[in-house]
C-alpha cells in the first residue's frame, strides 16, 4: 500500500515538474509563438527542447533508481516511486513522437531526425550515467 501512495505522490510531482518545464520553455523560447513560414500555411512547430529535457532527465532518474535497487539502496517502494512515479510523470513518449510527426509534416526532416536520435542517444547515455552513478 505504501508503494502505491509513494508512486502517486511522486507521479504528481513528476507531472507538475514537466508542466513547469514546458511552461518555462514556452515563455522563454526565442520563438514564443509559432508562425507560418508561408502565409496561409499552418504554424511551424518550434523544436521540442522541453520534451528532450524531460525525457533525458527521466532516463537518468530511471537509471539511478535501477542502479540503487541493484545495490543496497532504497527498498522496492522507493525504487517504484522514483522510476514509475517521478520519471513516469515527468517523461513523455507521446509528445516526443507527435512532435516528430509534426516536424516531418512540415518537411523538416533534419529536425525530425535530430529529435529522434537526440532523444534516443541522450536517453541511453543518461540511463547509463544514472546506473553508473548509483553503482
Amino acid at each position: 500500500m505504501i508503494g502505491a501512495v509513494l508512486v502517486g505522490i511522486f507521479g504528481v510531482a513528476g507531472a507538475l515538474l514537466r508542466f513547469g518545464i514546458d511552461t518555462w520553455f514556452a515563455h522563454h523560447s526565442s520563438r514564443r509563438t509559432p508562425h507560418a513560414a508561408v502565409p496561409g500555411t499552418p504554424p511551424r512547430l518550434h523544436w521540442p527542447w522541453a520534451t528532450l529535457l524531460v525525457n533525458v532527465a527521466g532516463c537518468f532518474i530511471i537509471g539511478l533508481a535501477y542502479g540503487l535497487a541493484a545495490g543496497s539502496g532504497p527498498g522496492d517502494e522507493w525504487q517504484a516511486a522514483l522510476a514509475t512515479g517521478l520519471a513516469g510523470g515527468l517523461t513523455t513518449f507521446s509528445s516526443w513522437t507527435t512532435a516528430t510527426v509534426r516536424l516531418l509534416s512540415e518537411a523538416r526532416f533534419g529536425a525530425a531526425a535530430l529529435n529522434l536520435s537526440g532523444n534516443l542517444v541522450l536517453g541511453f547515455a543518461a540511463a547509463a550515467a544514472g546506473i553508473a552513478l548509483a553503482a
